[in-house]
């Protein structure tokens, strides 16, 4: 378990910034894909924010939900807020926060299922 946390300590930093640096960056609307459609930017909220819910308990797996829930929440907020103060084409959407809130909860869980069945 602690070779996981290792692996996970340094992926997790490398992984916030990139997701940092997706989420603050220029908006463009883009629909010439056959895959996009109206809300997808939804559960790509809900999937970036499991992944970076996933890492971040593999990384300190005896952090207590209420920490790690808040540190989660405060940084989808700020992500949030930022995207409406820098006027670079994104915008603060209250169902982005609900979909980060619920990625982030989905991969805790996902992590604690993993960890009680495999170790």
């Amino acid at each position: 378990m602690d070779k996981i946390s290792n692996i996970f300590i340094k992926i997790l930093p490398i992984y916030w910034a990139f997701l940092t640096y997706m989420l603050l960056r220029p908006g463009v609307e883009n629909h010439e894909y056959f895959f996009m459609f109206n809300g997808i930017d939804k559960v790509l909220h809900l999937g970036i924010f499991a992944m970076l819910g996933f890492s971040f308990m593999a990384a300190f797996p005896r952090i207590r939900f209420i920490y790690f829930f808040q540190i989660i929440l405060i940084y989808a907020f700020l992500t949030e807020i930022l995207q409406e103060d820098m006027h670079l084409g994104r915008s603060m959407e209250t169902l982005d926060i609900v979909a980060d809130t619920l990625g982030c909860l989905i991969g805790y869980y996902i992590y604690k299922m993993l960890v009680r069945r495999y170790f």
